[in-house]
């Protein structure tokens, strides 16, 4: 699996940040980014719900 992440969509509603907080993270400006080692973690449940809670839709989790 895979995280992939349009911060240009991004608009730091911080709901990816409350799902999987071990993944996610903000930068100084409130985009998403992943955390060293989130990649990894692309499997995890909370990552996908942290996907569907986003409003903008700015990070999907491919099966590749």
């Amino acid at each position: 699996m895979e995280i992939e992440i349009d911060t240009g969509r991004c608009i730091g509603a911080a709901m990816c940040t409350r799902h999987a907080p071990e993944v996610f993270t903000q930068d100084d400006e409130g985009v998403v980014e992943l955390l060293p080692g989130g990649a990894a973690r692309a499997d995890d449940p909370l990552v996908r719900e942290a996907a569907l809670a986003c409003p903008v839709q700015a990070i999907t989790v491919d099966a590749g």
